[in-house]
Formats: C-alpha cells, structure tokens, sequence
C-alpha cells in the first residue's frame, strides 16, 4: 500500500522541521517546502535530516505566489499522485507598532502567512475531495487569538488562517476532508532562544507552565490530526499554549 504524502510549507523552520520528522517516523512521504533564496540552507537542512534518518524531500516554492503555486502544484500532482495531508506552516514577522508599520511591512506578512494558505490549498482541494479524503492543519499563533502589541499584522493573518479553517471545513466535511487550525503559544525554537534572556524570563513568567512549548509537542498534535482515527475532528482551534490564553 503506497504511504500517503504530506506536504509541508514553511518545513525547514524550527516547528516545520519537528512537523516534517514527525510525520515521516509515521510512515507519511513527506516533502518540505522552502522559499527558492534558500537554496544552500535547504540542502544542508535535507542532508541534516538524511543523517539522522529521515528521508525527506525538499521542494522550492514561493508560497506567497499564486502564480507559482498553481504551476509547480499541478505539476506535483500529475508526476507523484495525490497529496492527502497539507500543513500550511509557513510564516514571518515584520513586528511594528501600526503607528510606524509601513505598507511592506503589512502586505509581506499578510501574503506569507494568510494568502499563502489559499495559494497552496487551491492547487490541492480539488483533488482531496475527488479521491474522499484530504487533512489540512494551518499553523496559526495564540496572538491570533488575543492579539499581540505592535503585531496588528501578524495577529490579523492569524487569526484570518483560522477564519478561513472554519469555513473550508464546512466544505470539505461530507466528502471525507478535515481542516483543523493548531494555534501555538511561546514554542522554543532558535528565534526565540535569541531573545535576550531578561525579556525571555518574564515571558516564561506570564505562562502557568512556566516554560514555553517544544517544537515537538506541536508536531505531536499536528500528528494526530491528520490520521485517520481524528476522522470527526474539523474546523477545530486547537491551542497549545501551557495555558498562556484560554477560551
């Protein structure tokens, strides 16, 4: 029985490797798509993975392009066969007050981290809901939830990503296809560790934990959402946050 292939977005970042590894230890051919400028991390990422065991593939896409998703998806379809599992994990930040937020600083993260949900769902839909089955999880933030200062951007692509969940899941649930949103609080990863360790330690402070979450905790989630037993779950915020926001 040929495995099923999960594709990736955002897949060589901290989350997105955690993502990748966990769902190719599950037996899913995994493929980890990165922006076409990193080229050389992407292939020092690949061989990383490859010496720790994990044969996972690379693909260069820039997912803030319609254009370019459309022809390269397309084409992943007609050469591999179906892509049933879909991780929209790809992300920035551009962090300005909306007082001296300038229009790139806004529009960059808008098209990575919203637009670039519908450009790579689009090419993939079609086909989930034509074969009877289909996981989509979109990586969202818990300042999609409550909201962040001096992220008014952020925050609004966040919080679209789950909007945009809900409503794709009502499509998609009667022909075998569930779309779920993971929403993670403070996740340590090589961005966060940079913090300076003052502003860290009253982050950790504010978090009931106290302590943020592993990359692999998320994937643990992601894990099981896109398997079949998590078959009645749709439309679903799933916040993994130590209790920093609760609703």
């Amino acid at each position: 029985m040929k495995a099923k292939t999960a594709l990736v977005t955002g897949g060589i970042g901290g989350i997105g490797t955690a993502i990748c590894r966990r769902l190719s230890s599950d037996g899913f051919d995994v493929i980890a798509v990165y922006h076409p400028m990193e080229d050389e991390r992407a292939e020092a990422w690949r061989a990383e993975q490859s010496a720790d065991g994990y044969d996972i593939e690379t693909l260069a896409m820039d997912v803030a392009s319609p254009e370019a998703c459309s022809a390269i998806l397309t084409k992943l379809l007609e050469d591999r066969g179906p892509i049933e599992v879909l991780v929209n994990c790809a992300g920035i930040t551009r962090d300005k007050t909306f007082k001296k937020m300038a229009d790139e600083h806004w529009y960059d993260v808008i098209n990575v981290n919203l637009n670039s949900v519908y450009n790579v769902t689009r090419p993939l839909w079609d086909s989930m809901l034509e074969n009877g089955f289909g996981r989509v999880v979109n990586i969202s933030s818990v300042n999609g939830q409550r909201g962040q200062f001096g992220q008014a951007n952020y925050s609004a692509a966040k919080a679209g990503m789950h909007g945009f969940t809900m409503a794709m899941a009502q499509e998609g649930a009667s022909r075998g296809v569930t779309v779920n949103t993971v929403s993670p609080g403070y996740v340590s990863t090589a961005m966060t560790e940079a913090i300076r360790e003052d502003i860290r330690e009253a982050i950790i402070a504010g978090i009931p934990m106290r302590r943020m979450g592993s990359t692999e905790e998320i994937a643990g989630a992601v894990a099981y959402l896109v398997e079949e037993e998590a078959g009645y779950i749709t439309g679903a915020n799933l916040p993994i946050n130590g209790g920093l926001y609760m609703s």
